[in-house]
């Protein structure tokens, strides 16, 4: 029987009846393999030689002369495809050829799911399908290419706001009807059980490398790790190994928009508590509990909903959150790649603003940020942004 896979209250599976039997024979492979030497053995030289692990731990002397704080970047964005979503990818990837399972699909937002779920198909000889809203699709026709390239297919969804949140409402129908020989690979923190834990696992590796590394290089633990928050993988992934360290602040950056009295992302900022995906946690909806639309500059944030282990860590206080807006993310966005000559991706800018604001008013501590992702695929939003023709 499959277990409820709950943080706190949070969590849970909210799902058709048709899907159950999916979820229990994804658990008990996940529960099978994650331990299993072989299995980690050929994920870890999957990650090695193909994805590129470890990534640097940088300490970033510019940024942290001009922001008066010891500033490192967890470089995930010099990851094979450009982001975290890799690591997840990579460990899905495998669970479904150990599982027998012939394909694969997906959703994703700012793209960079979709690359990485179409370069481990490629990689593994399994057709993907990317479900991807019709409005993502235009601001990221980069990544769309790229995944097309790579031999998936890329299936635009017009339907709600024809983003994210739609895109994972039409890979979740289409599971309900390929159960037997397809895997759904979502890429974050959420859905139902075991989704969130499956994840956080698979992310894991990028807090273990943090922390060996910090140790190294201060002989001490920061004082902060921020990390920007959608669904939440990347930023599980790098809080996972300080989360028992209280001595650690935890922040975690939202899709702000147009600010909280505007459209934005802010599911934990200004979300209440709901079911989304199979899950229950903040989301944002009206007083109907119909579930509102998000809007960031970052396709990666534009999600009404989040992970349930954020809820769970924002209800104890062990995490904080807060929003940064469209404006304070294209500023950090600038402020990287003038001082340390690396373009972000927009969604690691906000985590990039965040940290400008905690020093704010910590200066001289120790700040980790994780650099989820680069930003060649935000270069035409971002001059769009600027007025200026590519």
């Amino acid at each position: 029987m499959i277990s409820d896979g709950k943080f706190g209250k949070y969590g849970g599976i909210f799902v058709p009846e048709l899907l159950i039997p999916a979820l229990e024979e994804l658990e008990k492979a996940f529960l099978k393999y994650k331990d299993d030497k072989e299995f980690n053995a050929e994920l870890e030289y999957y990650l090695r030689e193909f994805a590129g692990r470890p990534t640097p731990l940088y300490y970033a002397e510019n940024l942290s002369g001009k922001l008066g704080c010891k500033i490192y970047l967890k470089r995930e964005d010099l990851l094979h495809t450009g982001a975290h979503k890799i690591n997840n990818t990579l460990g899905q990837g495998l669970l479904a050829k150990y599982m027998g399972k012939e394909r694969l699909i997906a959703e994703t937002g700012a793209g960079q799911h979709g690359i990485a779920t179409a370069t481990v198909g490629a990689l593994f000889g399994m057709p993907a399908d990317i479900y991807m809203g019709s409005v993502d699709v235009a601001r990221q026709k980069l990544n769309v290419f790229r995944m097309e390239i790579s031999g998936a297919k890329v299936i635009p969804v017009e339907s709600g706001a024809k983003t994210l949140k739609d895109a994972m409402n039409e890979a979740m129908r289409d599971w309900i009807t390929n159960v037997e020989n397809t895997h759904y690979l979502l890429g974050s923190t959420a859905g139902p059980h075991p989704y969130p834990t499956m994840v956080k696992h698979f992310q894991t590796v990028i807090g273990k490398e943090t922390k060996r590394d910090i140790l190294e290089k201060e002989g001490e633990l920061p004082d902060a790790v921020i990390a920007c928050v959608g669904g939440g993988s990347n930023s599980l992934g790098i809080f996972s190994e300080f989360i028992d360290h209280k001595e650690v602040e935890l922040v975690g950056a939202e899709g702000g928009g147009d600010g909280l009295e505007g459209k934005h992302g802010a599911t934990l900022s200004a979300g209440t508590e709901g079911v989304l995906h199979g899950s229950l946690s903040f989301v944002l909806q009206d007083d109907y509990g119909q579930i509102s639309e998000a809007h960031s500059i970052s396709a990666g944030l534009d999600y009404p909903g989040v992970g349930p282990e954020h809820s769970y860590l924002k209800v104890t206080g062990r995490a904080q959150y807060g929003p940064i807006t469209d404006e304070e993310a294209f500023r950090a966005f600038k402020l990287l790649s003038k001082y340390e000559g690396i373009i972000p991706a927009l969604e690691s800018s906000h985590a990039v603003a965040m940290a400008e604001k905690y020093a704010k008013e910590n200066q001289g501590k120790t700040i980790v940020i994780n650099l989820s992702g680069r930003g060649d695929k935000d270069v035409n939003i971002i001059a769009d942004y600027m007025g200026v023709k590519l």
